[in-house]
């Protein structure tokens, strides 16, 4: 068998219905769009709905507005930091994202939540400044990238 001998199965494939061509072709006069009117004399605009209240205008809108250069951060807790890492360790967005404590693909915010015990090096995208002042209060420092 070669490429040129395959076909559809028998019955698979119907000619397409030529209407509007005559009465003789089966389907003539009126096509199937009934008698007179917009209808039959036109191809309805996207979304009509045969005079009732389409549903673009029956939903309601939505008040306000989303800010489409707002930054979404990952937030981590200094708290958590010090569950985490031992003394001395290198936090990184990198490091995060492999033990899950963030998603990949956001920028990371460190936020002072809770007490901190130990000398930590953290490098993410942002952080509050009492968070800074913990970690760096426990020996630690803290760097934007």
């Amino acid at each position: 068998m070669k490429l040129h001998h395959l076909r559809p199965a028998d019955g698979a494939v119907r000619e397409r219905k030529r209407v509007g061509r005559g009465k003789a072709a089966g389907q003539g006069k009126t096509a199937g769009r009934g008698t007179k009117g917009y209808l039959a004399r036109h191809n309805t605009r996207l979304g009509f709905e045969g005079g009732q209240v389409p549903l673009q205008r029956r939903v309601p809108k939505l008040k306000g507005f989303k800010n489409p250069t707002k930054v979404e951060f990952e937030v981590v807790n200094v708290e958590r930091l010090g569950q985490l890492f031992d003394a001395g360790a290198e936090v990184t967005p990198e490091v995060l994202v492999a033990r899950r404590v963030v998603r990949a693909g956001r920028p990371v915010k460190l936020l002072g939540r809770g007490e901190l015990d130990r000398s930590l090096t953290v490098r993410v995208h942002a952080a509050s400044a009492s968070a800074t002042a913990k970690v760096e209060q426990a020996g630690g420092t803290v760097t934007i990238l």
